[in-house]
Parts: structure tokens; C-alpha cells; sequence
């Protein structure tokens, strides 16, 4: 499926970058350009992003206390 548009960025591409090291939002933008142009693709491209990190086996997802509220924090080992 197309994520962005503008770029030409699919699904399998950001898939294909988080197996790669990408973890970040500004990782995507530096290697496809997802979200520089229009914008409308961020939050779609951010989802598959977290999606894909998910996926992988190696991440550690915890709950942190703090004082504004608990905290979710996603940690990826490569």
C-alpha cells in the first residue's frame, strides 16, 4: 500500500528500512522524504513505522511511571 504519495513510499519500504535500523520518524524522512512534501502521510506513515518495530522480536515495550502520567517507551535492539 502507497503511505505516501508525494514520495512514492510504500508500506514494504518502511518495513524494509526498520529491518534496516530506521526507528524514527526523522529516519524515514532522511531516507525517503515521507512527510516533507504535503504532510498528509505522517500519521499513516508513523503507524506503520511503530507497526513494524512492534513486529520485530527484539523490542521491549514498558510502562514507566511519572509524574505527568505513565509513560510508554518502545526499546529495539538491533
Amino acid at each position: 500500500m502507497y503511505v505516501c504519495l508525494c514520495k512514492g513510499v510504500t508500506d514494504k519500504q518502511i518495513q524494509r528500512a526498520v529491518d534496516q535500523g530506521a526507528r524514527t520518524m526523522r529516519d524515514l524522512r532522511q531516507e525517503f522524504g515521507v512527510g516533507s512534501q504535503c504532510g498528509k502521510c505522517t500519521c499513516c506513515a508513523r503507524d506503520v513505522l511503530h507497526d513494524a518495530i512492534h513486529a520485530r522480536k527484539e523490542v521491549v515495550h514498558i510502562h514507566v511511571p511519572s509524574p505527568q502520567g505513565q509513560l510508554d517507551v518502545d526499546i529495539a535492539y538491533s
